[in-house]
């Protein structure tokens, strides 16, 4: 079983699939996310976005501005900004 997550800035989305760990900052602290999560909404702060893909690839974005939902095994990140590394 695995995460389905999507992460949106205002623009676009900007990254959707399934994940087996989603680590981000909040402004209450860095957070992790794997299946079977209990219920979360936060306040995103500006910092660091990782998405381990379940095919083991590591996805790294950066967002600002915005929160983050946790509900059953869909986490939804919807930021003012939020672009991939490169």
């Amino acid at each position: 079983m695995a995460l389905t997550v999507t992460l949106v800035s205002a623009e676009e989305e900007v990254w959707h699939g399934e994940a087996s760990l989603v680590v981000a900052k909040t402004v209450e602290g860095e957070i992790g996310f794997m299946t079977g999560h209990e219920p979360v909404l936060a306040i995103l702060a500006e910092g660091q976005v990782r998405i381990t893909e379940t095919s083991g690839n590591k996805v790294i974005a950066t967002a600002q501005d915005g929160f983050l939902s946790m509900e059953g095994d869909v986490l939804t990140i919807v930021a003012g900004h939020a672009t991939l590394a490169s």
